[in-house]
């Protein structure tokens, strides 16, 4: 099998070689020939990748790596102080959905963040209150242990080297570090890490060196990940919270399970379209909106035309969200958003000439028919020429997440409680929206836009795998990268980099990047909608399989 190597943007695209026998400290494998793409968002995690697959690991151990890099090198996204989506295509066929979801601790409740009357937003974002569980390392644990060749321990030790020694801080991780670093000055854990000596926020090209996290990574490499969930990390990190008016307890940590889901499976194009389920809202509005977009002949229209369609599909999509959306071990969520015929349904509310309004959420068929019973994130995608793909969306929520440093750990801790409705209709960090079925309630995992997804051809087999960074717009993106590929036959490099647009029902404003072309955003404002420029909306990768060829696209906007 031959392999091309395909630079989307710097040094962040890998496809490599590797043969000969392959053997660690722990693990030893009789001689094999792998072939590997990753796509991440820095080029250290995609060497992670890379390393791991010399090491005899596969797709998954390799994804692994990289997220356990990104924690390192990314750390205002993702990290082990938060949770991930991992979505999984094993070479025998299987499709694996493993939520590492952060969860409400056992003491939050409804109102947890009323104070007098008021709604406090400023707690369920920064603080003792702000946390859940983290999930990411129990996920990325059951990940290599079930499906992949080595164990955590080979992820966890190469990633706490480079956190001790150190690596150049990015333009865009001083960016977010300047932009958070009055409100880290109140903890003096995460201060010491990254500001420096007078108070000021580390530059870009400063060393970033982190001995704390490196001690805790190699700490869980040699006693598993018990010594995160049911060890001194918990206990460490339970003191902080009680002490700082947190409730996040020693038996919350003990509690926390990730957990396998049956992915969500839609068609599109006559493409599979496989999903992240509940509590993810991705892969069901991801699959919602290609439906209703099937229902359009969109490589024919003209170009303002088809971004109109599109922003009125999304506005449907998120309006839905809005109302039924939650953890489905919670609530009943209606197995009909994601059938063609309420697709098509919803397909007829729009007038292709001038924008509707979408007052509320609509009504699915069989209603009471239920799924499962009962920017400021990371994307990367990974396969192997064995035939495992892997897509993991990871997040500490905004960045920098709740700014809480557990100390002498190097953790920072996620501000996913800001991921619930923490009232009806008080919009949360990314302006949306949600009802009771999104409500904090203890043991609960609260709602994701987070979207990994893999897409199969016609004859079942992978063409690509895709997936996004940027809060509600990973929807958006995701479903744009699809479109563009399947409808618009772009390039996969051309599909990730092309301008985007975003609409999520409320606010109700279309974001579009300001490199759009002028005349589709004129016609955008001619269809009647509000406009509203960005620099840029989130960012994407992909991976792509072209016969005997492996493509990693990583989104060009990092480099901008």
């Amino acid at each position: 099998m031959r392999c091309l190597f395909h630079r989307a943007c710097w040094a962040l695209l890998l496809v490599c070689v590797i043969s000969g026998c392959a053997t660690t400290e722990s693990t030893t494998h009789s001689p094999v020939k792998v072939e590997v793409a990753a796509a991440t968002v820095h080029p250290l995690a995609t060497a992670a990748a890379e390393a791991a697959v010399q090491r005899g690991g596969n797709a998954i151990d390799a994804a692994v790596a990289a997220a356990l890099t990104l924690n390192v090198v990314d750390g205002h996204n993702s990290g082990i102080g938060g949770g991930c989506l991992m979505l999984i295509h094993t070479a025998d066929g299987r499709n694996i959905a493993i939520d590492g979801r952060e969860v409400a601790p056992a003491a939050a409740y409804r109102n947890l963040y009323v104070r007098n009357g008021q709604v406090d937003t400023d707690a369920s974002k920064t603080g003792a209150l702000a946390s859940g569980v983290p999930g990411a390392l129990a996920a990325y644990d059951m990940a290599v242990s079930e499906y992949g060749r080595l164990r955590l321990a080979d992820a966890l030790r190469p990633a706490a080297d480079l956190a001790e020694r150190g690596y150049p801080l990015s333009a865009i991780g001083a960016q977010r570090l300047a932009s958070v670093a009055d409100t880290m000055r109140k903890f003096p854990a995460a201060a010491r890490i990254f500001l420096d000596r007078h108070g000021d926020p580390l530059k870009a090209g400063d060393t970033l060196k982190q001995r704390d996290l490196a001690i805790t990574f190699r700490a869980i490499a040699d006693g598993g990940i018990d010594w995160f969930y049911r060890g001194p990390f918990a206990k460490r990190c339970a003191v902080w919270m009680r002490d700082n008016g947190g409730i996040l307890s020693e038996a919350d940590f003990a509690g926390y399970k990730a957990v396998q889901r049956e992915p969500i499976v839609g068609q599109y194009r006559g493409f599979t379209i496989i999903g992240f389920p509940p509590p993810s809202s991705g892969g069901t509005h991801v699959a919602q909106i290609l439906n209703i977009l099937e229902n359009f002949n969109l490589a024919r229209m003209p170009a303002a035309q088809r971004a109109h369609v599109m922003v009125e599909a999304m506005k449907l999509a998120f309006a839905d969200r809005a109302y039924w959306l939650g953890d489905s071990d919670f609530v009943d969520v209606p197995s009909g958003l994601v059938d063609p015929s309420y697709g098509k349904a919803l397909a007829k509310k729009i007038d292709i000439n001038h924008v509707t309004e979408v007052p509320d959420h609509g009504t699915p068929p069989n209603s009471n028919s239920y799924f499962f019973g009962g920017n400021h994130t990371t994307h990367l995608s990974v396969a192997d020429s064995e035939g495992n793909w892997v897509a993991i969306t990871a997040t500490i929520n905004t960045s920098f997440g709740s700014k809480v440093v557990i100390p002498d750990t190097g953790v920072v801790m996620n501000n996913e409680m800001d991921d619930f409705s923490i009232q009806p209709g008080v919009p949360n960090a990314f302006g949306l929206v949600g009802a009771e079925a999104n409500a904090v309630v203890a043991r609960k995992r609260p709602l994701s836009s987070m979207s990994p997804t893999i897409v199969l051809g016609p004859r079942g087999n992978v063409v690509f795998s895709c997936g996004a960074a940027g809060g509600p717009t990973i929807i958006t993106q995701v479903v744009q990268t699809i479109v563009n590929h399947i409808d618009l036959l772009m390039p996969m490099r051309q599909a990730v980099g092309a301008p985007r647009l975003h609409h999520q029902w409320k606010p109700d404003r279309v974001l579009v990047e300001s490199d759009m072309p002028a005349e589709l955003i004129d016609g955008l404002k001619q269809y009647g909608h509000t406009v509203k420029l960005r620099d840029r909306i989130g960012f994407s990768q992909a991976v792509e399989q072209q016969g005997d060829r492996f493509n990693s696209v990583s989104d060009p906007r990092l480099s901008e």
